[in-house]
């Protein structure tokens, strides 16, 4: 372990599996909303990230993106399903980093429930619109970093340590596995 974690009077390391993991996951990529999705082809100039809105995060830990058939996310994944994605909750806290194996389909009942008419900025025809796809990305593995008690009490821990010279992080992190 690094020194300024030797340095913490609280344990900021904990490992989550199965349902604790699935339930981190849940609440995060909830407040985060969007996120980077990274595919291991790289055919178009994003050099195979982009940023993509998460649909729904749902109670087997996959996660549910709309895209649309033609793009180059699409054809890359079809050459590789292997994603990674990288999640900011807020400006100070909040990270969260998914590996996992992503499916496409154009099943239209999953189309409907993810449905927003917002999206029609995208897909002009409607939840009809014959481009639309759904990803569902099931995660493998991850890791997270985040705060306790929230950012405020985060904030004055970290103060207070600069006032006495201790490390006083509010901090947790750890890896995620989902089985």
């Amino acid at each position: 372990m690094d020194s300024i974690n030797q340095q913490q009077p609280e344990q900021n390391r904990r490992d989550l599996s199965g349902v604790e993991a699935i339930e981190r996951v849940k609440n995060m990529t909830k407040d985060a909303d969007t996120c980077f999705f990274s595919t291991n082809a790289s055919l178009g100039p994003s050099r195979g990230v982009r940023p993509m809105s998460v649909r729904e995060a749902d109670d087997n830990g996959a996660l549910w993106f709309l895209s649309s058939i033609d793009s180059h996310k699409n054809q890359e994944l079809v050459i590789d399903p292997n994603v990674k994605l990288y999640f900011q909750v807020s400006k100070h806290s909040g990270f969260l980093e998914l590996d996992g194996k992503a499916e496409i389909s154009q099943d239209k009942a999953q189309i409907k429930r993810l449905w927003n008419f917002m999206l029609r900025t995208w897909f002009t025809e409607g939840e009809d619109d014959p481009r639309i796809t759904v990803i569902k990305v099931t995660p493998r593995s991850g890791y997270y970093w985040d705060n306790k008690h929230g950012d405020a009490v985060a904030g004055a821990k970290v103060a207070v340590g600069a006032v006495v010279g201790k490390t006083l992080d509010d901090s947790i992190e750890g890896r995620l596995t989902f089985s």
